[in-house]
């Protein structure tokens, strides 16, 4: 008969029970890890970080000093597979040592184990005939602002403060067995702003998944299309700014000449003004120009952007023969018009909120007394054009 042993971790007991049944403790067990082995393995002390996490541990040195330590269950130990725990200064060490390659083949694992769930939620929806909810969003993660020790931490907008941390891009899949299911979380440093992650949260949910939409691509087509009939106006203005530039270059160099010959002090002094008004033509002239040849040059830049979007849309679908219906929702810090414009062709339904307070004003002298209100929730009614 077993020995019976106390815990202060009861939760932790079947869930370790859980991630040996389902392979994900071997799969750890298996990774590469360059580094020496004494008492620990460092893959048994990777295990140990991740059951911490799950204990709910804010620090590392909580695993050995909490009023109830992590490292001197027994019990936990030994339902996780383990024949006992190391200090946490161990397992600082070995996290410390990590590399990029071996962190990510340990995420890898982490996915690998927990694809089933995620395939079988897959499953039930299209079975049911629904389509994929995506709920994508950028969490604030602050550390103490006194820190000096962690890489790429940055000063952002979190909870209502400035606060030094991380910024954590968090996809999540609307799921009718669990609610929700977490997909992907990518760390950025805490000044990133919203407005630049949403095609990379789309993308590392398409990338979780393995499905995506039909791409959009005669929405894209004409937008494009669009975009360059309105270079015409610039092309224009450039060709007009040209002959502006050579005529008034042409006048001073005239007034130059002039002023060579000019023998009579008045007659120079006229001149000698008339040269820097001609100066001060060419200097505003050039200036004009180059504007609109910097313009020109975004434009361009954009232009070829959404070309070899386009390019790459029709290669998605053409590799795409069982495209899904998805939506994906957004907080309003991602709704800007390029964000909305992508995602609408990247082949979305987008629930986003207004990034800009224009919009809503705009959209309130639209309202009459007697507009018709939807109630859409229980303090929610909407109107819809």
């Amino acid at each position: 008969m077993a020995q019976k042993q106390n815990t202060q971790h009861a939760l932790l007991i079947p869930w370790g029970h859980f991630a040996q049944e389902t392979g994900l403790l071997s799969g750890i067990g298996a990774v590469n890890l360059n580094q020496k082995a004494y008492e620990h393995t460092p893959q048994a002390k990777v295990i140990e970080f991740l059951v911490a996490i799950l204990s709910g541990v804010k620090y590392l040195q909580d695993i050995s000093r909490a009023a109830h330590p992590l490292d001197k269950d027994v019990a936990v130990a030994e339902a996780w597979g383990q024949k006992g725990w190391a200090d946490y200064t161990g397992v600082s060490r070995t996290l410390k040592k990590l590399t990029w390659t071996e962190v990510h083949a340990l995420v890898g694992v982490l996915e690998q184990a927990s694809q089933p769930f995620l395939e079988s939620e897959q499953a039930l929806l299209r079975a049911q005939g629904r389509g994929l909810e995506y709920d994508g969003d950028l969490t604030g993660l602050p550390v103490s602002n006194t820190s000096r020790t962690y890489p790429n931490a940055a000063y952002g907008h979190m909870s209502d403060e400035i606060r030094l941390g991380y910024q954590a891009g968090v996809v999540s899949l609307q799921s009718l067995t669990y609610g929700r299911l977490w997909l992907s979380v990518e760390h950025q440093a805490g000044d990133t702003v919203s407005c630049t992650q949403a095609e990379a949260l789309v993308q590392a949910a398409e990338k979780r998944s393995g499905q995506r939409p039909r791409r959009r691509t005669e929405l894209l087509q004409k937008r494009m299309e669009a975009l360059v009939k309105s270079r015409a106006p610039a092309e224009k203005r450039l060709t007009t700014q040209q002959a502006k530039l050579a005529e008034v270059q042409r006048a001073k160099e005239e007034v130059a000449a002039q002023l060579r010959e000019a023998g009579k002090p008045k007659r120079r002094a006229v001149l000698e003004r008339r040269y820097v008004r001609r100066g001060k033509s060419v200097e505003t002239a050039r200036q004009k120009l180059q504007k609109t040849l910097s313009q020109m040059k975004a434009h361009l830049e954009d232009e070829t952007a959404l070309r070899q979007r386009l390019e790459q849309f029709e290669q998605d679908n053409a590799q795409n023969p069982q495209p899904i219906d998805a939506c994906f929702r957004l907080d309003a810090g991602f709704g800007t018009y390029e964000n909305i414009a992508l995602l609408i062709e990247m082949g979305y339904a987008v629930y986003v909120k207004l990034h800009n307070h224009k919009i809503t004003e705009m959209l309130k002298k639209k309202i009459a007394p007697k507009t018709l209100w939807t109630r859409v929730g229980e303090n929610a009614e909407m109107v819809a054009w």
